[in-house]
């Protein structure tokens, strides 16, 4: 396992139990950026790193009971604390790292992917993967219930231009990963960039 995969798996392990108690209000921003992938009734969704699964329940009701969705992450205590909440109903979980994922090519019809882009130890790599299993025309949603600003004050430190979630930064890294940015919103209150699949 790379570095980067341990760091990231204690960093998330550590914090798996209570991360739901947290973040307690982030529910609705997850359920109103899963409406603005606009999914239809059963589409193969998969939610990309995704951690205690807030979002498996938004994307199930958005496929239906005939649609797919599938949560992957890397840290196993999350998942363990997505099956503790019961969110596992609403998706298959996959114990699975997004640079390489267990899925066929053009399998899905779209990727959420909160909070994930920040820890993608080679972004343009990994959301080159993300493409592969997305069928063209298919979307992405990276989000973030808060905003780059407010998200650096709460940790306590200032936004850098080289901030990959910046639109000067993530157009180009989403156009040479096979994707075409379609929207960009950084707000106090979210963080969400669409992108289709191009090809």
């Amino acid at each position: 396992m790379s570095d980067d995969h341990t760091h990231v798996q204690e960093f998330f392990g550590a914090r798996a139990a209570d991360w739901d108690s947290r973040f307690p209000d982030d529910g609705p921003a997850y359920a109103a950026a899963v409406a603005e992938l606009g999914l239809r009734d059963g589409d193969r969704v998969l939610d990309a790193g995704c951690g205690t699964g807030r979002a498996l329940p938004p994307l199930r009701a958005a496929v239906g009971r005939s649609g797919v969705v599938v949560g992957a992450d890397l840290t196993p205590a999350m998942l363990e604390a997505a099956v503790r909440a019961g969110r596992d109903r609403a998706g298959r979980l996959l114990i699975a790292d997004v640079a390489a994922l267990p899925l066929r090519s053009e399998s899905l019809d779209a990727v959420f992917a909160a909070g994930l882009i920040a820890h993608l130890p080679q972004p343009e790599e990994n959301l080159r993967e993300l493409a592969r299993v997305v069928r063209p025309g298919g979307t992405l949603a990276l989000f973030h219930p808060i905003g780059r600003a407010a998200l650096a004050a709460r940790q306590g430190r200032q936004i850098t231009p080289d901030d990959l979630r910046a639109e000067s930064n993530l157009r180009p890294l989403l156009a040479s990963s096979g994707w075409l940015m379609t929207s960009y919103a950084d707000e106090d209150a979210r963080f969400l960039a669409l992108a289709v699949r191009e090809g």
